[in-house]
């Protein structure tokens, strides 16, 4: 079992990461690999090392249940530590167990991206590009952690290139006011959907947590919220973080526990 409100479980094959942009400031899991220093495979001088966990890996092999699986919520698959193998290892468990659906979330899309085109050639046929291999399996999803606008601009086009069924986004911890309604499906000042490019099949959002948390406006994480309601994507709202005046997890009133579906 997980704590994080938006999986059944979290899988970590591997573990530790560096600092890439102004939401690593307070991470959690390197607060949590101190406490774990020592033990279960973390380093005893620097538990928070990118370490692969070979031991680990075959542990949805005996969930039988079906789960959402958050794929290294203690590090980044595609952190450039990580050889192209490895990350093979761990998407091989995807095929195998092919009950659960896994979430691969990571602030490195360029690196996820230049992996998936080696794997998973592009095409062209005539003037559409389309990958050889089609996409990853439904069970395979891919999201960016996008902490403010800035980062949301420079890693959402990149995760767009990505051959996943269900793509998302991770505003958590959101920093500063983001406007995604161009990656939400609105491409003119009337917002107007239109299917002719891609958008954004789900938003995760939610406040810092931990010693040190930055606060953000509430009318800012209900701004959000009311982009993915017109755009008609799936919101959900894990938190308001340490530093919020408010508590819980209801925005109004009301918890936003929406997921994504596969079509077709």
């Amino acid at each position: 079992m997980t704590k994080i409100e938006w999986c059944d479980e979290s899988w970590n094959p591997i573990t530790g990461c560096t600092p890439i942009s102004e939401g690593c400031k307070n991470c959690y899991a390197k607060r949590m690999s101190y406490r774990m220093k020592g033990r279960f495979g973390y380093d005893k001088n620097e538990p928070f090392k990118v370490t692969y966990h070979k031991d680990k890996l075959k542990e949805p092999l005996k969930w039988k249940k079906p789960k959402k699986i958050f794929v290294c919520s203690m590090g980044d698959l595609f952190h450039e530590a990580i050889c192209d193998e490895t990350i093979d290892d761990v998407l091989s468990i995807a095929l195998l167990a092919k009950q659960h659906t896994y979430l691969l979330l990571t602030k490195r899309p360029k690196r996820a991206l230049a992996y998936f085109n080696y794997h998973f050639p592009i095409g062209v046929d005539g003037n559409k590009e389309f990958y050889r291999k089609d996409y990853l399996t439904d069970n395979v999803w891919v999201g960016i952690t996008a902490e403010n606008q800035e980062r949301a601009d420079e890693r959402i086009p990149v995760l767009f290139k990505i051959p996943a069924r269900i793509r998302f986004v991770s505003a958590e911890p959101m920093l500063r006011m983001m406007l995604l309604e161009k990656y939400l499906g609105y491409y003119n000042k009337y917002a107007i959907l239109t299917e002719e490019k891609p958008k954004l099949d789900w938003v995760i959002c939610g406040g810092e947590n931990g010693h040190g948390a930055r606060a953000i406006p509430s009318y800012s994480i209900m701004n959000l919220r009311d982009q993915c309601v017109k755009a008609n994507v799936p919101f959900f709202f894990k938190g308001w973080g340490k530093a919020s005046p408010n508590t819980g997890r209801k925005i109004q009133g009301k918890e936003w526990n929406q997921f994504p579906k596969i079509k077709g």
